[in-house]
């Protein structure tokens, strides 16, 4: 087994929506098994809601040899939410999705640190993002990078566990 093709980090192209839609079912569907019906069910709607959102949203993707292995959205502050959550006060990072072949690549953390150049660009002091206990190698990845939980805007959406809020105070470019 050789070395993984390079990946490099992109806009989105308004042509690609269903292939980020698939790549971001695929990425969650292990929630499926982990997850109450009910609870991935409203996770599954979440995520399509989110994915077809109109308006202000930065979509970012990860492509390797022409196919594309991740993705990412970007919202302004208290751009998107369901009714079953909060909103943030600052933008927040949302649905990174990285196929589970590419995994182990480093994907996830380009996409995010993507999310954070934008973020700390665009003069915000602040970046968050939502996630939970059961998303264990997400939530290790934003600790390292260095997100810390922010309870205050916790939420529970109906049928599903805690949601768990984070943030990333931002320096000066």
């Amino acid at each position: 087994m050789g070395t993984p093709a390079p990946f490099h980090i992109r806009d989105a192209r308004d042509d690609e929506h269903a292939a980020i839609r698939d790549l971001t079912l695929g990425a969650y569907a292990i929630y499926a098994e982990l997850m109450p019906p009910a609870a991935w069910d409203g996770l599954r709607q979440a995520l399509l809601g989110a994915l077809a959102a109109d308006g202000p949203v930065e979509r970012m993707v990860a492509e390797q040899a022409g196919a594309l292995i991740g993705s990412v959205l970007l919202f302004p502050p208290a751009a998107h939410r369901d009714s079953a959550g909060g909103r943030m006060i600052w933008p927040e990072l949302r649905l990174l999705a990285v196929a589970p072949a590419a995994r182990g690549q480093g994907v996830g953390a380009a996409l995010v640190a993507a999310c954070i150049a934008r973020a700390r660009a665009s003069g915000v002091p602040t970046l968050g993002l939502y996630s939970s206990d059961l998303m264990s190698a997400a939530v290790r990845l934003y600790t390292r990078l260095g997100f810390a939980r922010a309870p205050e805007y916790d939420f529970h959406p109906p049928g599903g566990g805690l949601v768990q809020a984070f943030r990333l105070t931002l320096d000066s470019p």
